[in-house]
């Protein structure tokens, strides 16, 4: 579902401190992210880490959560017991916060403040989930998140988004945006983007865009005017021609460079480790020379 894959979405822009997406962002459980986030809605899961500021129209950050910089939030905030903010959090709206919570600058809020524990985004999203699937609902199912979330930024559990390194177990999909960052996922989408690192997965998609490093994977498409500025290193390389690749292309299995590539990810599967700290046994850490 909605914490199957790592997505970012179109529009999204990464800088040096701050990753800033005009619709809502949701950092998983457990996962850490190196930036700010300046977003419609923030989402941070249980146990979640945030380096910087957190900035949005509506905020929710659930228990034991880690915000190591100042909170601002438009509209209504939420925050799980035992959640910790390094810096100031300031509320425009309503507060509704756990107990334990930790603001080490202080806070600000104009509006209602209440003290109890609120439900886990997550949590809520899979009760109501499971009752409408209960119910037979799935029409409702299908809009709930169109309707609730705006062109969501999805981070999924587990992951590390920051400027060294993006990685996940699961599927990544990129489009349209500018980002900071090496790339390691399962199977990996980049399409219309200028991505500024590397990236190795399984099946690797460069779909008009441009990427500022190496390409690794088991399967790699560069496809409709692509550029890779870095080498590729792949069992199979798939290449149509105009895409340029400005480094040594490696396909253990072969090399083919057509008009026009088919391509097709194959999906979700079993977590096999792809995207953890070694990607796959026959795909080396480091790409070799000419």
């Amino acid at each position: 579902m909605m914490l199957e894959s790592l997505v970012i979405p179109e529009g999204t822009k990464f800088d040096e401190t701050m990753i800033v997406h005009e619709g809502d962002v949701i950092v998983g459980n457990n996962s850490t992210v190196g930036f700010g986030i300046r977003a419609r809605k923030v989402i941070i899961g249980d146990r979640a880490t945030v380096e910087g500021d957190v900035i949005g129209q509506e905020v929710r950050i659930d228990s034991w959560a880690k915000i190591k910089g100042n909170v601002t939030c438009f509209g209504d905030t939420y925050i799980g017991e035992f959640a910790s903010i390094s810096g100031k959090l300031t509320v425009h709206g309503d507060l509704e916060i756990g107990r334990n919570v930790r603001i080490e600058k202080g806070f600000e809020a104009t509006g209602l403040i209440t003290i109890q524990n609120p439900l886990p985004v997550i949590m809520f999203l899979f009760i109501y989930i499971m009752e409408l699937l209960r119910l037979g609902r799935l029409d409702e199912l299908e809009e709930l998140f169109s309707e609730e979330f705006e062109n969501p930024l999805v981070i999924p559990d587990d992951s590390k988004v920051s400027i060294e390194r993006i990685q996940t177990s699961k599927n990544a999909v990129i489009k349209n945006s500018r980002v900071l960052g090496n790339l390691r996922a399962r199977d990996v989408l980049v399409e219309g983007t200028e991505l500024y690192g590397s990236v190795r997965g399984r099946d690797v998609v460069i779909n008009s865009s441009k990427i500022h490093g190496a390409v690794e994977g088991r399967r790699v498409y560069i496809v409709s005017g692509s550029s890779v500025f870095g080498s590729i290193n792949a069992e199979e390389v798939h290449m149509e021609n105009g895409c340029v690749v400005e480094g040594s292309i490696v396909g253990r299995k072969g090399v083919w460079i057509r008009d026009r590539v088919e391509f097709e990810l194959e999906g979700e599967q079993e977590d096999d480790g792809v995207g953890e700290e070694e990607i796959q046994k026959d795909v080396p850490e480091h790409i070799p020379g000419d």
